[in-house]
């Protein structure tokens, strides 16, 4: 790519900026983007980066390079974005390709919830590559996992003597069970050992898959072989050496020769190093088998066969387990990070501990996508009173305070009074949009004019650049000794001024002052107070 052109294309382009960055952010996220920001003459804009325009503290190969991560084509207009707004359209990208841009995600999140701009800079030019490299080996662990778990199914197949077909290795594994445990061939180990897995959960079925069917059938041989000794010792052992040579041969996916059975030990498993696959050689199995033929002890050949091999195929299996659960487990505590600096997730932060606290299991379950979006609800009470903020179907979608419900109240209610915090619709640093968990796809936002201020509702996004700014309210600490109530204010910036989201009597407004008083009261006496306070609270609906 062209340095020099690409810094003189961006020199030509200044002028225009504050015409285009609007439609730009629209066109790109469809959010809006705040207000155009004057060109300013600068040198060196954040960690020495060169910055030709207001709000970009980037060069246009460094945002080429972000872009490419998530695969967001780099226009002209793209490149004409402020830092956040450019972020902004990278997390946009990255929530659209789901779990695969689930660090990238999580961690432009986390950039957009800062509102300094050394912050965005970072990202940009750092951030976004450290995050894909974290979504880069849990794919590829994932795909290693998703790759041992088919091979692992037709090891079963063939340890058990099970014909191999297509449709048996495409059966999810709680199935792929089943079916093991309704074939004549298992043996009745086998089939108790299925029945017990299938009355467990995911992990059971995948641990009876890799482990449990081979150790099973290796228990079916040995009660054969203890029936057939009475009877004719010498055939016994000559079937027990059988089996424990098809049970190798099965971890390395070879069906085994006559000629092959007839080896010597220390033969057969040189003839099973070098059938084995390539996918293979790096393995604990493969570098067990090397260290046994190394040797001259005929001890150490068989037991390599009768059980060095499975031991060694184990500790295969728990390093890749391993493996995907320290991926897993670097993005569960990005996630928590950036909820708490958020701080509007506190129930997000909460399970994400307890998951990490937790099994490899647990965490996996909290990064599913649909756990991850349902973590994000919460419940809002009003400072000063505790009632709940609440939409009403009845009053046309009218928020409105609530001091009845309560956890015990009717499910309909409490989805009523639960909503889904999520990054601003409007792509705003620091702000937030809430999403109503009873109607999906509504958001809170300011509505038209009542009683000097803006009625707050819920409305349909509509993906305009009006509504999504209606519908973004920024955090704030309060100031009123925000330390000992730990309450939180949203704010929201219109063409009258500041907003702030406020708690009256018995309704909720945007209104133009932190502090209002109540009607009411005795003549001569002061009337009462109330601040636009809010405490996040554990969600009604969880």
């Amino acid at each position: 790519m062209n340095t020099k052109h690409i810094t003189s294309a961006r020199m030509r382009r200044i002028a225009t900026r504050g015409l285009v960055t609007a439609t730009a952010l629209a066109a790109v996220t469809g959010a809006v983007a705040p207000g155009a920001v004057a060109d300013t003459a600068s040198g060196a804009g954040p960690l020495g980066v060169a910055a030709g325009t207001a709000g970009i503290g980037t060069t246009d190969i460094q945002r080429v390079e972000a872009a490419a991560v998530v695969r967001l084509d780099p226009t002209a207009d793209v490149l004409l974005l402020s830092d956040y707004d450019f972020i902004h359209a990278l997390w946009q990208k990255a929530s659209d390709a789901g779990e695969k841009l689930d660090a990238v995600r999580t961690s432009a999140e986390q950039a957009m919830a800062s509102t300094v701009a050394d912050d965005h800079v970072r990202f940009i030019v750092a951030g976004v590559h450290e995050a894909y490299k974290l979504d880069q080996q849990r794919e590829r662990e994932k795909a290693e996992a998703e790759r041992a778990a088919r091979l692992a199914k037709s090891q079963v197949l063939l340890t058990i003597g099970i014909p191999s077909t297509p449709e048996l290795l495409a059966l999810s594994d709680d199935n792929f069970v089943r079916a093991v445990a309704r074939h004549e061939a298992s043996g009745p180990e086998v089939r108790a050992a299925a029945m017990k897995a299938l009355v467990g959960e995911a992990a059971d079925w995948q641990e009876f898959i890799v482990n449990g069917a081979r150790e099973a059938h290796k228990r079916d041989v040995a009660k054969e072989l203890e029936d057939l000794a009475e009877k004719d010792r010498k055939e016994a052992e000559r079937r027990k050496e059988l089996a424990a040579r098809n049970g190798a041969a099965a971890l390395f996916r070879i069906t085994p020769s006559e000629a092959m059975l007839t080896l010597t030990d220390d033969n057969f498993i040189r003839e099973l190093l070098r059938l084995a696959a390539a996918d293979l050689h790096g393995t604990e199995l493969y570098a067990e088998g090397q260290r046994a033929t190394l040797s001259s002890d005929p001890a150490v050949w068989k037991a390599y066969i009768h059980t060095g091999a499975g031991a060694a195929y184990k500790r295969d299996d728990d390093n890749r387990r391993k493996k995907l659960a320290e991926a897993d487990r670097k993005l569960a505590l990005q996630i928590q990070a950036a909820a708490e600096n958020g701080g509007v997730n506190p129930g997000l932060v909460t399970a994400a501990k307890k998951a990490l606290a937790g099994s490899d299991e647990d965490v996996a379950r909290f990064l599913k996508a649909d756990t991850q979006y349902r973590l994000k609800r919460q419940s809002l009470r009003a400072w000063g009173g505790g009632e709940y903020a609440r939409q009403s179907g009845a009053d046309r979608g009218k928020v409105l305070l609530d001091d009845s419900i309560k956890s015990t109240s009717a499910q309909a209610d409490r989805e009523d009074a639960t909503w889904v915090v999520v990054p601003s619709l409007a792509g705003q640093p620091g702000c937030y949009s809430f999403e109503s968990v009873r109607k999906p796809g509504y958001y809170l936002r300011s509505g038209k004019v009542e009683q000097n201020a803006l009625r707050v509702e819920i409305a349909a996004d509509d993906r305009s650049s009006a509504f999504r700014k209606s519908a973004t309210w920024c955090s704030r600490k309060t100031p009123l000794t925000p330390d000992r109530w730990g309450g939180v204010s949203f704010t929201q910036e219109t063409t009258t001024g500041t907003k702030w989201l406020a708690p009256t009597t018995k309704d909720v407004y945007a209104r133009s002052t932190y502090t209002f008083p109540l009607p009411g009261g005795v003549e001569g006496e002061a009337k009462k107070v109330r601040v636009a306070g809010w405490r996040i609270s554990t969600p009604l609906a969880p």
